[in-house]
């Protein structure tokens, strides 16, 4: 997700807010680009009862606020704010509560929601990278899926690299964003791309597969298979290019910040991400 953010537990990692620096396509501007036969080194499908939390050997919940960037919800353990439905999806709820009392940077926090990881669990290097979601609405909403480097304990942020597959801040409904950050191009200096639905159809109205396809040096991102932007090193006007390495997997719902804003009047609660599928494959052949 590409925005500062604060990883809490088991480490700490700030995402900067994207600036996009392509121009959004439509599907039909999109171009589509067909993949080798794919070997699966990672699933969820999130099957299992209802009520229950999410498989430990695959995610880690993480919990805190994130004064870096301002956002203003407060992730909690458990199922408290993600859970399985029952039906084959992961359900992460943003509400406006506060029953734990939790602290916040700015005060007694006023919204609570779930980030989860896959840090000590699982990594990729290269693949074909996807979730199939259905995003909630509204203004301050903030969903992501998103990789960071393994090495980020060792070598800080922006150096351990970020890829973001899939952004939406609740003021732009029909359209998400992927970005990659890196030292030099961090922050407002993230280069990407937004991908648009025609006709003005909304996100959240359906489900949809945000995927990347990575490879040595280059970066693809598609839309329901759609592809609307690739990034290789040429794009870095020489800085490094740090995306040769594991990354591991996140999966969070902010609320508030500096690129969504904050929510108003006319957001409602709760918002739920709906994830039916988290995939990554390798290419054979």
């Amino acid at each position: 997700m590409a925005s500062p953010r604060l990883l809490r537990s088991c480490l700490l990692a700030t995402l900067s807010a994207t600036l996009v620096a392509a121009a959004a396509v439509t599907p039909a501007e999109a171009e589509h680009r067909p993949r080798s036969t794919q070997a699966v080194s990672f699933s969820d499908t999130f099957d299992g009862p209802a009520g229950s939390g999410v498989d430990s050997a695959k995610w880690q919940l993480e919990t805190g606020d994130n004064v870096d960037n301002h956002e203003r919800q407060y992730y909690t353990p458990g199922t408290d704010n993600a859970e399985l439905d029952g039906q084959g999806h992961l359900v992460i709820e943003a509400r406006r509560e506060n029953p734990g009392n939790y602290q916040c940077w700015y005060g007694a926090c006023e919204y609570t929601s779930a980030r989860m990881n896959t840090s000590g669990r699982f990594t990729a290097t290269y693949g074909h990278v996807e979730a199939r979601m259905q995003i909630p609405r509204g203004q301050g909403i903030w969903p992501a899926f998103w990789m960071l480097g393994q090495d980020i304990g060792e070598v800080g942020w922006p150096d351990s690299g970020e890829i973001d597959v899939m952004e939406n801040v609740g003021f732009e409904p029909s359209t998400v964003h992927g970005t990659i950050h890196g030292p030099g191009y961090s922050g407002s200096g993230g280069i990407g791309a937004g991908y648009t639905l025609p006709n003005g159809e909304a996100f959240a109205d359906a489900f949809h597969t945000f995927a990347v396809d990575w490879a040595p040096d280059e970066i693809t991102w598609s839309v329901d298979g759609n592809v609307y932007q690739t990034r290789t090193p040429a794009d870095l006007g020489g800085k490094d290019w740090v995306f040769d390495k594991p990354f591991f997997l996140i999966l969070n719902l902010a609320v508030g910040g500096y690129w969504p804003g904050d929510p108003d009047g006319s957001t409602a609660f709760p918002q739920q991400l709906v994830v039916d599928e988290v995939k990554v494959t390798t290419s054979e052949g």
